[in-house]
């Protein structure tokens, strides 16, 4: 895990860190290619510079997100982004956690990607790759 997500994870309330800390571990395994920064406040990792998975913490809970999960077609991932292929789950409490799907879920992060990166120069249109 990098220092500034870890440092992130450490400066959360107890529920919120071990679900973070969990998630941060699975993406890492299972994501060896991505690498991961903070970014616009959050814990993100990337492929090719190409933003793939984060988390946040919301009044809903702790939100997973996968920026092109709308193509995954996972009932679990029911929170749909509007304006983009967004899709995302919360999470309450590490019980909730099921690896199985989060394996999953990584795994399809990494074969179904829409191409973020270059999103402003193509003024908002999105290129699947």
């Amino acid at each position: 895990m990098s220092l500034t997500i870890q440092d992130y994870n450490n400066n959360l309330q107890t529920n919120e860190k071990n679900i973070c800390d969990i998630l941060c571990a699975a993406i890492n395994k299972h994501l060896k290619n991505a690498e991961s920064k903070i970014w616009h406040a959050h814990p993100v990792w990337f492929i090719n510079e190409n933003p793939i998975v984060g988390y946040s913490i919301q009044k809903r809970g702790v939100r997973l997100m996968f920026w092109s999960g709308a193509d995954f077609e996972e009932e679990k991932l029911n929170i749909i982004g509007k304006k983009f292929k967004d899709a995302s789950i919360f999470y309450n409490e590490v019980a909730e956690i099921e690896i199985g799907d989060l394996k999953r879920w990584l795994k399809k992060s990494n074969s179904i990607q829409w191409d973020y990166k270059n999103i402003v120069k193509r003024k908002g249109l999105l290129i699947k790759l």
